[in-house]
């Protein structure tokens, strides 16, 4: 069975490339959401085995809704996809509870392998 993978991304682009990357694999994106805002909402229809957050979005950033989402959810996966890769960034999104970092631009073997270490831990 496969896992189901929300991508939390306000760039169409990397929403269609994550489907395109995950197409074929353990992983389907059973989800997309371009705001923090949205994710939350749609959390709880969704069920997701992981979420990908991007941390530059509209309204709500990034690592506010993995906040909030982690303290609602404490048994949810959060894996950061972002280009904003300075130490602070990784340093709060850990903090918070976010189970990896992922550099934007990124490539299909590495966001593989950064969701299936998300996902063992």
């Amino acid at each position: 069975m496969s896992k189901k993978i929300m991508v939390v991304d306000d760039s169409h682009i990397v929403q269609l490339q994550l489907q395109k990357i995950l197409s074929g694999t353990d992983y389907e994106v059973a989800a997309c959401c371009q705001s923090g805002e949205e994710a939350l909402e749609m959390y709880n229809q969704v069920h997701p085995d992981l979420v990908t957050m991007d941390i530059l979005m509209p309204g709500m950033d990034g690592l506010e809704a993995a906040r909030l989402l982690l303290e609602a959810h404490p048994d949810a996966v959060v894996l950061i996809v972002s280009s904003l890769a300075y130490d602070d960034t990784i340093n709060e999104a850990t903090r918070i509870g976010a189970k990896g970092f992922v550099y934007k631009p990124f490539e299909r073997d590495q966001i593989i392998r950064s969701i299936q270490s998300a996902l063992e831990q």
